[in-house]
């Protein structure tokens, strides 16, 4: 099941226990608990410091992790994909070896009170899962009266279909639903203590330049912004931007695959080299001209010479009855998360591009029926893709149809669409809808700069917008292609052109 390579590592990870882990395994006849057998004993084989016993779970195949006083984290099903390092940080934790969190936070952590018991739904397939899971078993490896189970949607399919979860990472806490979607620790904490973080920006300085965005393109305008020796800031919700919603890229220089989320995780890194003074839990919401420039958050007021703006761009969407309504009910974005929730089932692809065709691929070999609809005569993906797609019996392309409405009860049950070429009105039954119509440029707050008919930042050879002082960068602009790389470019250059107008203007 381990290769000898990934035994190897996983040998030199073990060496780390600090003291004896019990595994609690709780198996029945199936064919996935033998799978779960064999997998524990190929990690016991490697070590003398983890033991088996027998246990009576709640979820059959399963198995806890325990050391002494030490437990509370449990695996529903087989920690591979994904998840495999969700396991081995979780044996460690467990066995000794303190989770990389500060003390604030641990503290944090360790004053909840009341009984806890999460549950967490998975696909190993799934990218943005393991950062929740992992957040919940360092809560459930500190503090004894919280509890964490990762359950795999696709061994518990009966269990995820009757709590009507259908999309990962979906989190419940006591039987309730808690949150959906990625969340990281401090996220959780905040929304189990209702606490509101003071990020203290009334103490943050004048900054030379303040990046808004924590993409590929902010974090490099960050980078090169802070290699000149100015002073700069960067403010985002999150760290990461759309790129930790990619699983494989293949197409940055020297990098020939990585991950998203790996690679913004080497890209923090990188960043953390250096000065930037990283604000993250902070919306912006305008930006007001003046010497210096006002930046006006949801958390307060940020002020700096130079502002850059790299936003990025977020998924479109289609304007339809039952979009919004069935997100997470059957509506959903990313089939490397959500896919393995609709195996053997009827599921729709709407949109005939790369990323439509590409998440038609992956689902043609877990779902009974892939039906694909675009809008236009044909289909706009790249011939490689759409030969590849056709090589599937399972799927299912119509073309010059209009999508009308998703309903259905609780659930989403059916789609409607319209032939644009006779007009008449077909409605079809689905279980799954993946809308892949491309992303829009996240700008509707920056209406202090000039933008196109799509939205975008329209910028200079330099990265400058038409407000003094204020740069764009990346998907967010009217760059012509919207790519990793090119956004990285047009960070470095919004960066630079702001160091000059820096520069020009102290003379």
């Amino acid at each position: 099941m381990l290769d000898q390579n990934l035994k190897n590592q996983v040998k030199g990870y073990l060496q780390l226990l600090e003291r004896e882990v019990v595994i609690s395994i709780s198996l029945d006849d199936s064919e996935n608990s033998k799978k779960l057998r064999d997998f524990v004993e190929e990690v016991v084989s490697l070590t003398d410091k983890i033991k088996v016993e027998e246990a009576d779970l709640k979820f059959k195949p399963s198995f806890s992790l325990s050391s002494g006083s030490v437990s509370g984290v449990t695996f529903a099903g087989l920690p591979l994909g994904h998840e495999f390092e969700s396991f081995i940080l979780a044996l460690l934790q467990v066995g000794g070896r303190p989770p990389k969190i500060d003390d604030k936070t641990r503290e944090r952590i360790e004053a909840f009170d009341e009984e806890m018991e999460f549950e967490t739904m998975v696909s190993l397939s799934c990218h943005n899962c393991p950062e929740v899971v992992q957040a919940l078993n360092i809560m459930a490896v500190l503090n004894p009266k919280i509890r964490h189970t990762m359950v795999d949607g696709s061994v518990f399919t009966d269990y995820v279909e009757d709590l009507g979860v259908l999309a990962v990472p979906t989190t419940y806490l006591n039987s309730e639903v808690f949150n959906n979607g990625k969340a990281s620790l401090d996220e959780i904490l905040n929304k189990i203590s209702h606490e509101e973080v003071d990020l203290k920006l009334e103490e943050k300085p004048v900054f030379d330049s303040l990046v808004i965005g924590g993409g590929p393109g902010g974090a490099t305008a960050a980078i090169y912004g802070a290699r000149k020796g100015i002073k700069v800031g960067l403010v985002a919700e999150e760290f990461g931007g759309q790129v930790k919603e990619t699983l494989s890229i293949e197409n940055i220089t020297g990098i020939e695959y990585t991950e998203g989320p790996k690679y913004m995780d080497d890209v923090k890194v990188h960043l953390d080299k250096y000065k930037v003074d990283i604000i993250e839990g902070a919306c912006v919401t305008g930006i007001e001209e003046g010497n210096p420039l006002k930046v006006i958050t949801n958390k307060g007021e940020l002020f700096a010479k130079t502002v850059i703006i790299a936003t990025g761009a977020k998924w479109r969407l289609i304007g339809i009855p039952g979009e919004i309504e069935f997100r997470n009910k059957g509506v959903a974005y990313c089939t490397h998360c959500d896919g393995p929730l609709f195996k053997g089932k009827k599921v729709t692809v709407i949109g005939g591009g790369n990323s439509g065709i590409e998440a038609a691929i992956d689902l043609a070999s877990l779902a009974k029926e892939v039906l694909v609809l675009e809008f236009l005569p044909e289909l706009k993906a790249d011939k490689v893709l759409q030969d590849k797609l056709r090589e599937f019996k399972n799927v299912r392309i119509v073309t010059n149809a209009e999508t009308q409405a998703l309903t259905g009860e609780k659930v989403l049950e059916k789609i409607s669409y319209k032939d644009r070429i006779s007009g008449e009105v077909i409605e079809e039954k689905t279980e799954g809808c993946f809308i892949q119509v491309g992303l829009v440029p996240m700008t509707e707050w920056a209406d202090m700069v000039e933008k196109n008919s799509r939205g975008e930042i329209i910028v200079d050879e330099f990265g400058a917008t038409s407000l003094e002082g204020v740069y764009g960068a990346g998907d967010c602009t009217n760059s012509a292609f919207k790519q990793i790389v090119i956004a990285e470019g047009s960070g470095a250059t919004a960066a630079l052109g702001a160091y000059n107008y820096l520069m020009t203007k102290s003379k």
